[in-house]
């Protein structure tokens, strides 16, 4: 009875985590170099994939040429294009948004291997330290900093199960001893 109660506990909490975690890239920001489809119903000429969003944070459409999608959700995408081709364009237009690839996250300081990797879905530092190849011999593994995009560059400290979101730079620091 212990085991079957265990086992519950286990899948519910589980459950949270994987809730919070989905609510976290719910409200997602698109930005530069994030790749999209974008496509209108019944408007196959007018959709477009595997677009990857300009550093000005633009992509092209056929009629309406550059749109500004940068700092939106897809939701938000969809609703901006949405009224841009009721002006004019189509009667009533429904258009998806999806994400098929993130932007870069950076990792830096005592790595194997720094560099920009790609995100994944479910990453935390731990697993971006992986990707870079594991600490060097002189890591402090205590001492890891996150920059997160779009906070003015305000450093903060993070544990190994921290989450990484796309964008993000992270910095292992050097151990002293």
């Amino acid at each position: 009875m212990k085991c079957i109660a265990k086992i519950i506990l286990f899948t519910a909490l589980l459950f949270q985590l994987s809730s919070l975690y989905a609510q976290e890239l719910t409200n997602y920001q698109l930005g530069p170099d994030d790749k999209v489809n974008i496509s209108i119903f019944n408007e196959p000429d007018l959709g477009i994939n595997n677009a990857k969003i300009s550093v000005n944070g633009t992509v092209s459409l056929p009629l309406i040429g550059q749109v500004k999608i940068a700092g939106l959700t897809t939701e938000q995408t969809e609703q901006r294009l949405i009224g841009i081709y009721q002006d004019g364009y189509l009667k009533n237009p429904r258009v998806t948004v999806s994400i098929i690839e993130y932007r870069q996250f950076y990792i830096n300081g005592e790595i194997k291997s720094p560099g920009g990797y790609h995100y994944r879905e479910g990453l935390t530092i731990q697993k971006a330290i992986s990707l870079a190849g594991g600490f060097t011999p002189r890591a402090d593994k205590d001492k890891i900093k996150l920059i997160r995009e779009n906070t003015n560059g305000k450093v903060v400290s993070v544990k190994l199960t921290d989450s990484v979101q796309p964008g993000d730079l992270i910095t292992i620091d050097e151990s002293f001893f």
